[in-house]
């Protein structure tokens, strides 16, 4: 987008690339349509909007902004240098380069800087990095040796100055703002233009509602690089957000707050949201993010739900609650799972749970176990797995760094799929079967038809249950990517390897990937083909609305007893801990 003015005669090209990562034999994950646009992208395009408006550059420069997102768009280096070569200045930033993208980011910036162009890389692992490292991480020093300026923190109120310095071929080698995190009411609103929003499946946008986290997760970077303490838009902010989106023709949204329920303007924010569905008519819808006490604020689920939130994630994480503690989430108590689940069905919403494997006491055996409780005693719709991993700007790639425990080097491989340090319990191949069982266990057959003929009983959408099951079924078993990275039809280019891995030849390259398509292809529709008429079966049952387990059974005092869910030693001393407590607050009350 350029904003235009026929009387100006200079011209400064802004790209803003959001790079994606590589996958095991070393080409880009790119697909026709990528699931979710990077917020990150959002912040940077609303953001250069923003100075493209204020003139920071001058009165008469014209600052012409393109934004790509690599999970569903190619980025040719030629093209990137020609939209900055044809300007009288320019540069490129790399924006939202989380540790796993950051061997690709180095890749798209050394063609760049051969030829010139500045480049700025920043995002969390830069951020992370540089808040809670003594020493430069090993990557980020690569960077800097290319001449690639850094940007740590975040940019509402920095970015022009950046630009001013690029402008006036000054940029700086480092720009650290991880000391004075930006206040986000009344700052420029997160964008991305319709056409780029539409390269993705179902033309989700999102946006951050605010940012910060007040728990202290040792796994979590979030807490290292956003910070502790809530900063938050307001609701007239998101409502300017919503708004913009609709004249675009965009109409779902995925609000990227780490923890929705802790933003303290919550209910102001669906309060407003519901008077546009309600009052005003819009047709909007939500996915959001929360923690496992969200049921226990006042009408937070009814207002989510009345406010258009059809998907909510909530990172249950394990059920084990030694496991919990030790990752100090002691904010997650498995008494409360079921309270807060039901409590969320029953409002017809879609719950997909994160659940991480990997703690020190879990064994493949365990994991699958506690898996079997999960789908047997929890009304949980959709599990995504993730294998523990130490994120650079977590405590625990801290501890592990100050250590000297290996880790691995690839940074690549940060994805929270792969392994990347020892487990105490687990060889590397009994820690990746553990991971691949998983994924097989939970979306087996049997257990998608369960979850359908509980949505069918609750009110849920059973369409959008089944169109989730079968992504996340296919994602792993047919494409071997994690759903989160999943996508409509997966693009491979011959010359987008990796540096380092031979460039393979054309004879060998075309016929396996289009062999490789039409497998996959085949057999997306031979699992969407079953699973669909499945769905029709139970659809058509006339005792659909009759059916129940135990998932579904009201929450009595008696679970505490009889559900296996609290038998383990870890669940029984904590179930004791909480009666102590109740007890005394009883006696305290009397």
């Amino acid at each position: 987008m350029i904003a235009n003015n026929p009387k100006q005669q200079k011209r400064f090209s802004l790209v803003l690339i959001k790079p994606s990562h590589y996958d095991d034999d070393g080409y880009v994950i790119q697909w026709l349509r990528s699931a979710m646009p990077s917020n990150s992208l959002a912040a940077l395009y609303g953001l250069a909007l923003e100075c493209a408006e204020q003139k920071v550059l001058g009165g008469d420069v014209t600052l012409a902004i393109h934004a790509f997102d690599e999970t569903n768009t190619r980025i040719r280096p030629e093209h990137i240098v020609s939209l900055v070569e044809v300007a009288d200045a320019g540069m490129v930033m790399l924006v939202g380069v989380q540790s796993n993208q950051f061997p690709r980011a180095l890749d798209i910036a050394a063609p760049l800087r051969q030829r010139g162009i500045p480049v700025a890389i920043g995002g969390f692992h830069v951020s992370g990095t540089i808040s809670m490292l003594k020493e430069r991480d090993a990557d980020v020093s690569r960077a800097a040796e290319m001449g690639v300026s850094l940007f740590a923190g975040e940019a509402e109120g920095r970015l022009g100055d950046v630009l001013r310095n690029a402008w006036a071929g000054t940029l700086k080698p480092l720009y650290n703002f991880m000391d004075d995190l930006p206040g986000l009411e009344g700052a420029a609103i997160p964008l991305l233009p319709a056409d780029r929003v539409k390269r993705t499946a179902g033309a989700n946008t999102t946006f951050d509602a605010g940012r910060g986290c007040p728990y202290q997760c040792s796994f979590c970077t979030i807490i290292n690089v956003q910070g502790q303490k809530s900063r938050r838009r307001s609701p007239d902010d998101v409502e300017r957000i919503v708004r913009a989106n609709l004249a675009q023709d965009i109409h779902s949204f995925f609000i990227t707050d780490d923890n929705f329920v802790r933003n303290k303007d919550w209910e102001a924010i669906l309060d407003r949201l519901i008077h546009l569905r309600e009052v005003e008519g819009l047709r909007i819808k939500f996915t959001i993010q929360v923690d496992t006490l969200c049921h226990r604020l006042p009408n937070f689920i009814e207002k989510s739900a009345r406010a258009g939130v059809k998907r909510v994630f909530i990172g249950l994480e394990n059920i084990n609650p030694d496991s919990l503690i030790g990752a100090k989430k002691q904010q997650n108590k498995i008494t409360e799972y079921r309270k807060m689940l039901l409590a969320w069905k029953h409002a017809g919403v879609l719950t997909c749970c994160g659940y991480i494997l990997g703690f020190p006491n879990d064994t493949q055996e365990s994991i699958l176990h506690d898996i079997r409780i999960i789908q047997k005693e929890l009304p949980v719709d959709l599990l995504e797995f993730f294998c523990l991993t130490p994120l650079p700007g977590s405590e625990d790639h801290r501890k592990l760094s100050e250590a000297g425990t290996w880790m691995d080097p690839d940074m690549n491989k940060y994805d929270v799929t792969h392994i990347t340090t020892a487990h105490p319990r687990m060889s590397r191949e009994e820690w990746e079967r553990a991971y691949q069982l998983a994924w097989v266990t939970y979306y087996s057959t049997e257990h998608i038809e369960t979850v359908l003929k509980r949505a069918m009983a609750t009110g849920a959408s059973p369409g959008k249950a089944l169109f989730y099951m079968a992504w996340f079924k296919g994602c792993i078993g047919i494409e071997g990517i994690h759903p989160l990275e999943g996508g409509l039809l997966r693009l491979k280019f011959r010359r987008d390897r990796r540096s380092g891995q031979p460039l393979e030849s054309a004879l060998v390259f075309y016929p396996k990937y289009l062999a490789e398509t039409i497998q996959k292809q085949f057999r997306w529709l031979s699992l969407y083909a079953r699973l669909h008429l499945m769905y029709r079966r139970i659809k058509t049952d006339p005792r659909r609305g009759e059916y129940s387990d135990l998932s579904l059974t009201p929450v009595t005092d008696e679970d505490l007893e009889t559900r296996e869910l609290f038998q383990s030693e870890g669940a029984q001393a904590y179930v004791g801990r909480v009666r102590r407590v109740e007890r005394n607050r009883r006696g305290e009350a009397a």
